[in-house]
């Protein structure tokens, strides 16, 4: 991790660090299982993103402003908050077509956050399948 990612994510309080800090590393490991090369970590609007060649940047953050939720930003411009929704509208929450949204509160849905990381980090390669090939 660079030395700019490592002093944004100092900046978290503590639970917050560690919710990031457990979906970097859950991207981390399904990029290595999708073999999907190395994942460029950087700073991106002030928030960390991660991104491989096959995929669609994923960025994540915490707002002070609504300091009980973390988000998983996607770009707003593919379909995958769209597919999102339609797979799992019952389990997440999401904000506009760009973001999921995540109670500090609740574990992390493993299972349906893992699922949403593997297509952004498919992106390319499923976009032109009906619900991303979900």
């Amino acid at each position: 991790m660079s030395d700019v990612l490592s002093l944004k994510f100092d900046q978290y309080p503590d639970q917050v660090r560690q919710r990031l800090l457990e979906l970097r590393d859950l991207i981390i490991k399904i990029a290595s299982e999708l073999d999907a090369g190395e994942v460029d970590q950087a700073l991106k609007w002030g928030e960390p993103s991660f991104s491989v060649k096959s995929g669609s940047p994923v960025r994540m953050d915490w707002k002070e402003k609504v300091p009980d939720q973390y988000y998983l930003f996607f770009n707003c411009k593919t379909r995958l908050v769209e597919t999102f929704k339609e797979l799992y509208r019952d389990s997440l929450a999401f904000e506009g077509n760009r973001a999921i949204v995540l109670p500090l509160s609740e574990p992390l849905p493993e299972v349906a956050i893992k699922h949403c990381l593997q297509l952004a980090l498919t992106y390319h390669s499923v976009k032109h399948l009906p619900l991303l090939g979900a």
